[in-house]
């Protein structure tokens, strides 16, 4: 995954209930931890971000995301994926690069990419009995 994708629009923090994070998988597989700060120019961001979305879940290997934004303007985005091919398959894909360049012209202040291997995952779901 290069440095200045948008995987999907963060979700801004807010009352509304909130979905559940991406459950545990079985180790190794790999983080992708995406953090930006955003221009004010939006032209395009939501459509090509969902698109994104859309687009990373066909790739064999991606296990999910996670996502915020801090009512500051930080955004987090965090890919998961089973191994180093369903990255790079990621991190070339046409598509993908288009919206990375247009991300650096137009969308991101800042941004930095941290890519590491997970060795330990465990998740935890309150229910009902808990």
């Amino acid at each position: 995954m290069a440095p200045d994708t948008p995987l999907a629009a963060p979700a801004t923090i807010s009352a509304a209930p909130l979905a559940a994070p991406v459950p545990a998988h079985e180790p190794p597989y790999y983080a992708v931890v995406f953090t930006s700060t955003r221009t004010q120019d939006d032209s395009g961001y939501a459509e090509t971000a969902e698109r994104m979305e859309d687009l990373v879940q066909e790739i064999p290997g991606f296990l999910g995301m996670d996502q915020a934004r801090t009512p500051g303007g930080l955004s987090i985005t965090v890919g998961y994926f089973r191994d180093l091919a369903a990255l790079q398959e990621w991190r070339t894909d046409a598509e993908h690069r288009a919206a990375q360049k247009r991300g650096r012209a137009h969308w991101y202040e800042s941004y930095t990419l941290h890519i590491a291997k997970v060795e330990r995952s465990h998740s935890f779901q309150r229910t009902a009995q808990d």
